[in-house]
């Protein structure tokens, strides 16, 4: 499955950074979305969305809400996403609603729980 994580990060205690390596020990392929960083552990991090070469099933978002809007909103409204993971700090009813009504199913989940648990 091709993932996303909005808000990646190299520092290993972050759990955006926890998410990236249990999805990838779990066989995802992951696409790290962060504007600054480059590479997490030889992966491409791609400024937004848009940019992701393939086709995503899942956005697992670790930015807070006010960090979602503008144009990072637009990014993941205008992606073909199957679902967006809300983690724990992320949630936003008006994102989720936005997404409910363009088809996309939303979930305010903990990635890291939904991988330990197998419901993924």
């Amino acid at each position: 499955m091709n993932v996303a994580i909005y808000g990646a990060s190299k520092k290993p205690e972050r759990y955006a950074f926890k998410a990236f390596s249990l999805l990838r020990e779990n066989g995802h392929t992951v696409f790290p979305v962060h504007p600054r960083i480059k590479e997490i552990d030889g992966v491409t991090v791609y400024r937004s969305l848009k940019e992701i070469p393939e086709p995503l099933d899942t956005l697992s978002l670790y930015i807070g809400p006010a960090a979602q809007e503008g144009e990072v909103a637009g990014d993941i409204l205008a992606a073909d996403l199957r679902r967006v993971i809300f983690n724990p700090g992320t949630e936003n009813p008006e994102l989720e609603k936005s997404l409910l009504n363009k088809g996309v199913e939303t979930l305010e989940a903990c990635t890291l729980v939904m991988l330990k648990t197998r419901q993924f």
